[in-house]
């Protein structure tokens, strides 16, 4: 699944902002640029998988571009102040290597764990409240995007977060979109009324909403594998072990970016445990899928965050309140239902091994 494309696209981010919204706003740009904000730039949308061969991303993608890219999508649809700075403010709380963190705090399941630090963050940033008087606006507005149906919404529903992340995380994990691809995709796009009445993205098109969710869930199938939940669940081990080894702090995870971490890391010699971990980490390239766990061996058995979509496809030309009504693309496509289907049925070996190397 890996290497299901050859590794010869690296997208312009400029290039496919503008395809995510063609007019990118003054007063966004004067938010990218705070210190609160600047910080992702050094932590990854990939979770850690950027710093071990048993992955071949094809480019790095960070936080900050990920929170820029929900901003431009939502602004694109609503033209909305508040709920643009919702979008771009819903990582700030993110640390190094990401959700690593809920696999540090056995959060795999939801992945939610840092999500109650963002609200205080947003609120305790003095940076921001400058620019939110500026602007008129009280923190309370940007500081909770779930409140906003267009930006962030349940599975399996799209909203801006989930639109966003997988186009990157696609183009990266397998090369599975370019431009044009997502060019296609995305200005299909429009508001639609779903069945509780809220607003939610969704496609006129059906079969190129058929396509999105196969290309979806290809991608979320790489992110149920036992691949990356040992990945992550390795990365979370070896932070918590530096931790306790006075190597690292919580504050760090929130002050250095990931590479300063990984340098840190590789210079370590001081604990042989940490030494084993990290160094499998570093070298791994494969790893074996059992239904024991293997002696020797780093092994995991997760179950984890299960990321799918079943968009909304428009049904006519009517709308209410600006909204079109639409159906569910798994009531309306067979061929659809039957990708849904095959997702959440899959299940990986019970146990994801790799085999311990030795320390120096």
């Amino acid at each position: 699944m890996l290497t299901m494309h050859p590794a010869v696209f690296v997208p312009s981010v400029d290039d496919y902002y503008r395809i995510l919204s063609p007019d990118f706003p003054d007063f966004l740009r004067d938010y990218t640029e705070l210190p609160l904000l600047r910080r992702l730039a050094g932590v990854g949308l990939l979770c850690g998988t950027d710093w071990t061969p048993l992955y071949r991303n094809r480019f790095y993608y960070s936080r900050l571009d990920h929170s820029t890219g929900v901003a431009l999508i939502i602004w694109h649809f609503t033209h909305d102040k508040a709920q643009t700075l919702a979008g771009l403010l819903h990582d700030v709380s993110s640390p190094v290597f990401s959700h690593v963190a809920d696999f540090r705090k056995g959060d795999a399941l939801t992945q939610e764990s840092t999500e109650d630090a963002n609200i205080r963050m947003v609120k305790d940033d003095k940076a921001l409240r400058a620019l939110l008087d500026r602007d008129g606006l009280p923190a309370e507005q940007v500081a909770d995007y779930h409140k906003y149906p267009v930006a962030d919404n349940e599975v399996p529903q799209l909203s801006a977060d989930r639109l966003e992340y997988m186009f990157p995380s696609g183009m990266a994990l397998e090369g599975s979109w370019t431009l044009e691809d997502v060019a296609a995709a995305y200005n299909d796009i429009v508001l639609c009324r779903s069945e509780d009445g809220k607003p939610e993205l969704g496609f006129r098109t059906l079969y190129i909403a058929e396509d999105y969710c196969r290309r979806f869930c290809n991608t979320g199938h790489v992110l149920q594998l036992n691949e990356n939940k040992l990945t992550l669940q390795l990365l979370a081990e070896i932070v918590n072990r530096a931790m306790k080894l006075g190597l690292l702090s919580e504050d760090d995870c929130y002050t250095r970016s990931e590479a300063d971490v990984i340098e840190l890391f590789d210079a370590y010699s001081g604990d042989a445990e940490f030494e084993r971990l990290f160094r499998t980490f570093r070298t791994m390239t494969h790893i074996e899928h059992t239904d024991e766990p293997l002696p020797g061996h780093f092994c995991v058995s997760l179950k984890v965050k299960q990321r799918y979509i079943n968009p909304l496809v428009v049904s006519g030309e009517n709308k209410t309140d600006g909204l079109y009504e639409a159906r569910r693309l798994s009531g309306v496509s067979p061929y659809a239902a039957g990708i849904i289907g095959d997702f959440l049925s899959y299940s990986d070996s019970p146990y994801g091994c790799v085999k311990l190397v030795l320390s120096l």
